[in-house]
Order: structure tokens, then C-alpha cells, then sequence
């Protein structure tokens, strides 16, 4: 929720220093975009427990770095952006202690909306659901070894686009993925499986290019 305050908080304070009635080029049906920015995934608080192998509490923790998308806008109020980044890598706290950790890839496609689509209005929030596919990579965990399968889940966005000339915008967004993963410890030939939630708050800011 914090997060999501402090976007809002940025969204009104970019929004202050740029005229709306300032003129730029059709935005809408035909353009084709993208956006790159520093991004923060966020994962909930409480992401499960591991109970098989004595664990109450298992967490993951946050990481950054660098995200892009690409998009397409098929009408004036209706497009499709893919999001994509570099990988993340987490730490994985299992009672306080990190013990473990892993890298994953977030690929997400939404279908958004835009209000103000099809106006010169130099504010064009959007909004968008969709589906995200999560890949994990690299997993390890004290004394044994780490499976986390790969996630399919919904995705929704807010967004908006703060234009300062025809082609280039700032640009601020969020996203929430619904990430589960079943997760297999190996420990002293023994497997156990349990399931982690992670179901981060994926926010990114950056600029925004139309070609």
C-alpha cells in the first residue's frame, strides 16, 4: 500500500508541472511504444511456510533493476503491452534467516485502456489486466537444493503517461502478478514440497517513447 501511495503521490506531482491543455501530436489508434524505467519487484509479506522441513516462515525479499515494454495501440482507447525486464534475484528468508535464494523472469501481457485515448491531452492514464508467466532459475538453499516451478497467473495494471513532446513522455506504472510457485527442498536425500505465494507489487518508473 505504501508503494502504491508513494506512485500516486509521483503520478500528481509530475502531472502539476506540465500544462494539460499544452498541444501534442493524435495520441492513440496506429502508435507503437516503448517504455523503460528502473523497476522494484515487491513481494507480499508473508509468503507461505515450509512446515515439512520445520519452517514457520518463509519470506522473499525485494529486488530492482531494469525493466522495459512494448506496445501497440490496436484503437484509440484499447492496446497490448508486453512487459519484459532483466532478471531478479531474491533472497529467500526461511525464519529470519537467508537460507535460500532464486532468479526469475516476469514476462507479462496485458490488454489496457485508455480514458483519454484518441485526444491531444498531455495526461494519458491507462489501465490494464492480463497474464503473467514467471520462469525461475539459479535456486539454492542451505545444505540441499531448490525447485521452484515456473507460474502462470493474472496480472493487473495502472499507469500513466505525462507527454512532453510527440514522441517522448515520462512515464509511471504498477503492477500486481499473481505469482505461486510449488517449491521442492532436497535435504539429505529427503525431498519436501510446499507451495510460495509471492504475489508482488511490480512498480516502474522511467520515460516513454512513441515511434
Amino acid at each position: 500500500m505504501k508503494n502504491v501511495t508513494a506512485l500516486s503521490a509521483a503520478f500528481l506531482a509530475l502531472a502539476s508541472g506540465i500544462y494539460a491543455s499544452s498541444a501534442v501530436a493524435y495520441y492513440g489508434k496506429g502508435d507503437i511504444y516503448t517504455r523503460v524505467g528502473i523497476v522494484k519487484v515487491d513481494p507480499k509479506s508473508d509468503n507461505g511456510n515450509f512446515n515439512a522441513i520445520g519452517v514457520s516462515d518463509v519470506d522473499v525479499d525485494q529486488d530492482r533493476g531494469f525493466g522495459f515494454t512494448l506496445g501497440y495501440r490496436f484503437m484509440d482507447k484499447l492496446g497490448v503491452e508486453l512487459l519484459a525486464a532483466e532478471p531478479f534475484e531474491h533472497d529467500i528468508a526461511l525464519d529470519g534467516v537467508n537460507s535460500a535464494s532464486t532468479k526469475h523472469l516476469p514476462p507479462t501481457l496485458t490488454l489496457q485502456y485508455y480514458p483519454l485515448g484518441g485526444t491531444d491531452s498531455s495526461v494519458q492514464p491507462y489501465a490494464g489486466v492480463g497474464v503473467n508467466y514467471t520462469r525461475f532459475s539459479d535456486e539454492k538453499v542451505d545444505g540441499g537444493s531448490l525447485e521452484l516451478d515456473d507460474s502462470w497467473g493474472v496480472a493487473a495494471q495502472l499507469g500513466v503517461d505525462l507527454l512532453l513532446d510527440d514522441h517522448w513522455a515520462l512515464n509511471a506504472a504498477a503492477w500486481y502478478l499473481d505469482i505461486d510457485t510449488d517449491a521442492t527442498a532436497t535435504i539429505g536425500g529427503s525431498s519436501y514440497d510446499t507451495t510460495v505465494n509471492i504475489d508482488p507489487l511490480v512498480v516502474m518508473g522511467g520515460i516513454s517513447y512513441r515511434f
